[in-house]
């Protein structure tokens, strides 16, 4: 797969999950998606809590997924292939998708969206 092909993947993997999640940014640069309940996010209200982003690097695409980070307990039996790509708490740097990849990838958004409505946070 090429970058632009992984990227498009991981925006309609999260495009598909409405109206669980709304699109707050989508330029060539950020494609950015929310909850769409009024949450708190930190100190502040925020019209939905932040979820995902999918940001184009020149080598590779990063998902910024957050409840990895929230809930990681929720999210400790992902693949080893799937780990490797993790960068700190919660941003995967990918470079290749293959078909496995793929499902365990829109698995991991589905149980995301599980668990923060579970939480009551979208």
């Amino acid at each position: 797969m090429t970058l632009a092909e992984i990227q498009q993947f991981l925006k309609d993997a999260l495009i598909s999950q409405k109206p669980a999640l709304k699109i707050t940014k989508n330029s060539e640069v950020t494609f950015e998606v929310t909850g769409t309940i009024e949450a708190r996010q930190g100190k502040r209200k925020v019209d939905g809590l932040y979820f995902a982003s999918v940001v184009p690097k020149p080598k590779d695409i990063r998902l910024y997924f957050f409840p990895i980070y929230t809930h990681v307990d929720a999210f400790k039996d992902i693949s080893p292939a799937l780990r490797k790509m993790l960068k700190g708490k919660s941003c995967f740097h990918i470079k290749n998708l293959d078909e496995d990849l793929k499902v365990e990838i829109m698995k991991m958004i589905q149980l995301g969206i599980k668990v923060f409505q579970k939480d009551g946070l979208i």
